[in-house]
């Protein structure tokens, strides 16, 4: 454990540096005037106009110069100083924190939403393997998974939103307009984990530890419970830990598609505004959050694999 946690602090180094480098980069290699861009971010497309962009030329002359900008973020970098943003003018943490905690609210929702459809299907379908609904419950997940996010948020939009009048289509800050957004989320999330959950508790059906408990005569709910949960956790907690991640730096088409105010639709905002340090700050916490998770995800399966328990 000790040398794996070694490893993941390396990781996170090397992200800051490859994802902050890379970012900056490529914004530097978009086409179109970044000074441009900035003022439309902060003026609107049909307000933006020669006097604009001088102002800001003349405000942000050192940063938009390509050696400057890149001298400048590495010293901030050092400080541990992600800047203001070049639009808003306001920290670039005070507003990541909000995002990221917005992306989080719904990812862990989802999250949470796809756990309780997906563990019950799942188990039921490992413990009734090839049977008639085992493979109908196949092909509902396999069309299910084939549907794009904002296909299948738009058919959440259509039938619950405009035909049902049930939920509202897009805003934020009441329940009812998170449930959206996160069921399409989740629906997506499910309709691989009941696979993943259905494979893992066959395997464990099948083993011989298993048998030999059913052979001394445990029940089926008893056998499950005692001998099957734990060892089918590590396989499924370990995908359902690369799956927040992937919850995570996924949710930009559904946060643009519901107007949620996460940091996925605030990086799409940035990359047009050309604001390269919510780009980069943006991007980094993305890569630090994937190497959080796994860490978190390895000694997970570390304290639930018997095994290691055992040892």
């Amino acid at each position: 454990m000790i040398q794996q946690l070694c490893w993941r602090l390396m990781q996170a180094l090397l992200v800051v540096l490859a994802v902050g480098l890379l970012t900056w980069f490529l914004v530097q290699a978009l086409p179109g005037d970044m000074a441009w861009r900035i003022a439309s971010g902060r003026y609107g497309y049909d307000r933006v106009d020669a006097e604009a962009v001088a102002r800001v030329q003349q405000e942000l002359g050192g940063v938009l110069d390509q050696s400057g900008a890149l001298l400048h973020w590495l010293t901030d970098l050092l400080q541990f100083n992600f800047g203001r943003s070049l639009v808003s003018g306001e920290p670039v943490m005070d507003e990541l924190r909000w995002q990221l905690s917005q992306t989080l609210a719904l990812a862990g929702g989802s999250l949470l939403l796809a756990l309780m459809l997906t563990l019950p299907i799942g188990l039921w379908a490992g413990c009734h393997a090839d049977g008639k609904l085992d493979r109908l419950l196949f092909w509902l997940t396999s069309l299910l998974k084939s549907i794009p996010h904002f296909a299948l948020g738009m058919i959440l939009i259509v039938v619950f939103a405009l035909q049902l009048d049930w939920l509202p289509s897009a805003g934020h800050g009441e329940l009812r307009h998170f449930l959206l957004p996160a069921l399409t989320l989740a629906l997506s999330l499910t309709a691989v984990g009941v696979r993943v959950v259905r494979e893992a508790t066959c395997q464990v059906i099948n083993a011989g530890y298993y048998q030999w408990g059913a052979q001394k005569g445990l029940t089926p709910a008893t056998l499950l419970r005692r001998h099957g949960l734990r060892n089918l956790g590590t396989p499924v907690l370990t995908w359902f830990g690369m799956q927040f991640v992937w919850l995570v730096e996924g949710v930009v088409v559904v946060e643009t598609l519901f107007a949620w105010p996460g940091i996925g639709h605030a990086l799409v905002h940035a990359i047009f505004a050309r604001d390269v340090p919510v780009i980069q700050a943006s991007a980094m916490t993305l890569g630090l959050l994937f190497v959080l998770l796994n860490m978190l995800v390895d000694a997970g399966c570390h304290l639930l694999d018997p095994r290691g328990t055992r040892a």
